[in-house]
């Protein structure tokens, strides 16, 4: 093997840091995102630390392997890890909706929040608007580390983002909310409310009042009556959101943050982690390092693929001889069927090898820890035990 070409990714120093207090895992869809997030609260949980998973992920894929029955938005405790060390470990699914009712709730007073609650608008927004669920991500990591500092729950909360790019889009929902709440057409909503009765006519021009009317025949009257509603409710509230939104942003870029980029050893994977990697340097977010997962590896490495080939080719050549099948050609057959599979896998470590070190040509300086690929689906606490040893291997990505 060539010189490493990536510093080695230290994830038990990370997590075993009292001053880091925030994990965040964002990689592409299908690359094990939430099982290395479960596995590095895991570790961190039987190292001592109490921790909490927040996954934003609707997939049930961590409830299972973390041996719960479900995840809501409350957090749950997780039995079946190691206690020994005082470390403690809570697992929750965000529930996009759930959380915009407390923020709701919290922030409103009683007779508002059951207006706002009550509004058709608001049940529609909360749970489908484009947006809400990164803002409401954001919300919820705020709540956590809120209730964190003044309860003393968790000292560490590790966060499991959505697939794809949209992992990254909770960086942008402060400016996005900005926009909306600043907007023109909620400007023209909100000003019938507060002009209220007879002064509508007095503020609006003929101009307003027309468009107001085409919004009316788009929408419907009480479809457009009830956005009304929800804005002049909600309007006391924007402000709190904006800056709790601010708040949330500016702890992802304090140095107690720290980013795990994933990835698998796969062309299209590997250039989204690039695209992240590319994205948290240009927001400034802390960036630990990136965990190509899934790497295949061989279980005898001291037999090359093409070694396997040419053996195999041999045995096909035997079994080609005509004479009746005996108890010694089906062995043969068997054993040319096992060095098949092997080359197919020595050409995929090879592939993947060669993926590796091109991601890590690419991204100099960024530690990089690979993950091989499991026999088996990680589908509870022993085979989430076994990822986060693999993660704890302090060797770079290639030697």
């Amino acid at each position: 093997m060539t010189a490493a070409l990536s510093p080695p990714l230290d994830l038990d120093a990370l997590l075993h840091d009292e001053a880091t207090r925030i994990v965040v895992c964002c990689g592409a869809g299908g690359v094990g995102k939430t099982t290395v997030a479960a596995a590095l609260g895991l570790r961190a949980a039987e190292a001592g630390r109490r921790v909490v998973v927040l996954t934003i992920d609707p997939a049930r894929r961590l409830a299972q392997s973390l041996g719960l029955s479900e995840l809501d938005n409350t957090p749950r405790p997780v039995v079946g890890f190691d206690p020994a060390a005082g470390g403690s470990l809570d697992a929750m699914m965000l529930d996009m909706k759930r959380t915009f009712d407390e923020v709701v709730e919290a922030h409103a007073t009683p007779e508002k929040a059951q207006q706002i609650l009550a509004n058709p608008f608001y049940q529609a927004v909360s749970s489908s608007f484009a947006g809400t669920q990164e803002y409401m991500a954001m919300e919820k990591l705020g709540q956590l580390r809120s209730r964190a500092a003044r309860e003393g729950t968790w000292d560490l909360i590790v966060v499991d983002t959505p697939p794809s790019r949209s992992a990254l889009d909770f960086l942008d929902a402060p400016k996005r909310l900005g926009s909306f709440l600043d907007g023109r057409f909620i400007r023209l909503l909100m000003a019938p409310a507060k002009a209220g009765g007879r002064a509508y006519l007095k503020v609006f021009s003929g101009g307003v009042t027309l468009a107001t009317n085409v919004m009316s025949k788009i929408l419907g009257g009480q479809v457009l009556q009830d956005v009304q509603t929800f804005v002049a409710a909600l309007d006391t509230m924007f402000g709190g959101f904006r800056e709790r939104a601010d708040a949330t942003y500016a702890l992802l870029k304090d140095p107690e943050t720290a980013f795990v980029v994933v990835a698998a050893p796969e062309r299209d994977a590997l250039r989204e982690a690039s695209y992240f990697v590319a994205r948290l340097d240009e927001e400034g977010m802390p960036l630990a390092g990136v965990v190509v997962n899934r790497v295949q590896r061989l279980a005898a490495p001291t037999l090359s693929g093409s070694r396997a080939l040419a053996a195999a080719e041999q045995l096909a050549e035997r079994q080609s001889d005509p004479r009746p099948s005996t108890a010694a050609s089906e062995t043969t057959g068997l054993t040319e069927g096992l060095l098949r599979l092997h080359v197919s896998l020595a050409q995929a470590a090879d592939r993947h090898e060669a993926l590796a070190r091109r991601f890590g040509a690419g991204h100099p300086g960024i530690p990089m820890v690979e993950v091989p690929a499991a026999a088996s689906d990680i589908h509870d606490v022993e085979g989430l035990r076994s990822v986060g040893d693999a993660l704890a291997v302090r060797s770079p990505a290639r030697r």
